[in-house]
């Protein structure tokens, strides 16, 4: 492989600086490849074209598994070629095989900071500041200058459905790209995405609390109550309310209790003393 400022042969002793210390400022793709390996020739000139195409927005480190054998067994590679995606010090993605160039680029691009991103990041503060407004048209420029953001796309269907403007965020979410949706690191705000339509036709919160007070079987206004109170981040509230439907009448919504709680806990991280909680306490219920 030709000489490249884009990439470079790691060993034991490099490894801590040209991997793990070097992904926490861009993302490095690790190849475990040996001379002998059929495939690995095939994969090499595709690696090398994608670290020349991204121009240093990933690097490209190659490892050569026989003379690396201790490097090899530390990262348990037992297949060639392995390719193994390093980002702030932690492995983050790998496949083993030749794969097509697209689905290489696709995983790179998850990493990948875009210049798109520093407005996402921008109209984020702009909205914790109280800012909607500001924040919305700082994602519509994010679009407009990189309509494949699925993350700008995302946030701004969320806004714009938060402010009440359901149609227009419902184009806007559609452009969401089918990797998008597969990306388990969009995942939280896509399930977030799903209580704020919920709420989209619900009474306020107080409302809703009276309603279910006065009413405790009306089971609509405890999944609108619960979703209210998970965007509120009372997350424990909404869980209980969730936790009720299940124990009460699993039958409303088809079972919108039980999925409710499940969304949730994919939201909450699907750990924590809050979701081990509450799992338990579903199994209960449903047993």
């Amino acid at each position: 492989m030709a000489h490249s400022a884009h990439s470079a042969d790691v060993t034991l002793e490099s490894f801590e600086t040209d991997v793990l210390t070097r992904s926490r400022s861009v993302p490095v793709l690790v190849d475990f490849w040996a001379a002998w390996c059929g495939p690995c020739k095939m994969l090499m000139p595709i690696l090398a074209k994608l670290a020349e195409d991204y121009q240093g927005r990933f690097f490209l480190a190659k490892v050569n598994s026989d003379e690396q054998q201790e490097l090899a067994a530390r990262y348990g590679i037992r297949s060639l070629p392995t390719i193994k995606l390093f980002s702030n010090g932690e492995t983050v993605g790998e496949f083993v095989g030749v794969q097509p160039e697209r689905s290489i680029r696709a995983l790179l691009d998850r990493y990948i900071a875009r210049p798109s991103d520093r407005l996402v990041h921008e109209a984020l503060e702009a909205e914790t500041r109280g800012e909607v407004t500001d924040a919305i048209q700082i994602l519509r420029r994010a679009h407009g200058e990189d309509a494949a953001n699925d993350r700008a796309i995302a946030h701004l269907g969320r806004m714009l459905l938060e402010q009440g403007a359901g149609a227009e965020a419902e184009q806007i979410l559609a452009k969401i790209s089918a990797a998008g949706r597969a990306d388990p690191d969009l995942a939280p705000l896509l399930t977030r995405l799903e209580f704020v339509r919920m709420t989209v036709v619900a009474p306020p919160l107080a409302e809703l609390e009276k309603r279910v007070q006065a009413q405790p079987g009306d089971m609509q206004a405890r999944q609108w109550l619960g979703a209210r109170y998970l965007l509120a981040g009372r997350y424990e509230a909404a869980l209980e309310q969730w936790l009720t439907m299940v124990r009460e009448n699993r039958q409303f919504g088809n079972d919108a209790g039980r999925k409710a709680l499940l969304a949730a806990f994919n939201l909450l991280g699907g750990k924590g003393d809050l979701v081990r909680k509450y799992r338990n306490l579903l199994s209960l219920a449903l047993n």
